[in-house]
């Protein structure tokens, strides 16, 4: 895979769309890139949350969170981790490999030198988080009157 190609897997994922392709390059030289066989383990539930992982190839499996769940499977231009970069924390569940596959970590450092460098963009990335966090407390107010009803 060439640098170009990773720099249009970040364009892909929704986190990244508000940066143009100079921030992309910065966020894809200055992260690290992992290669994972079948089967390993990326981190596992408990490890701290020191950064997200974009899946560049191959899937990525998540154990599910609940017991009797369905894992949740991860491929190209997946963010896994998201919260990761912006705060701390450990990690809820256990991401391996489906299959070889490859990656690129993004550290919360990282990811704040690019809202300092392109504050435009990270304007816009806030505004959209603050979205999908309100649609989210939406939701669960919805189901919350559903359990509260006689």
């Amino acid at each position: 895979m060439s640098f170009e190609d990773d720099i249009a897997i970040l364009a892909a994922a929704p986190l990244f769309r508000f940066f143009g392709p100079d921030a992309l390059r910065l966020l894809a030289f200055a992260s690290e890139r992992r290669d994972l066989a079948d089967d390993e383990i990326l981190f596992r539930a408990g490890d701290p949350a020191d950064g997200a992982y974009i899946v560049l190839t191959g899937t990525i499996r998540l154990a599910p969170r609940v017991a009797g769940a369905a894992p949740v499977e991860a491929g190209p231009a997946a963010l896994i981790g998201q919260h990761a970069l912006f705060a701390g924390g450990t990690r809820p569940s256990e991401a391996r490999a489906a299959g070889p596959a490859a990656v690129m970590r993004m550290a919360p450092l990282l990811m704040r030198r690019l809202i300092l460098e392109f504050p435009e963009a990270g304007a816009a990335m806030r505004d959209a988080l603050a979205g999908d966090l309100a649609d989210l407390s939406d939701g669960l107010a919805r189901i919350g009157t559903r359990f509260a009803a006689p």
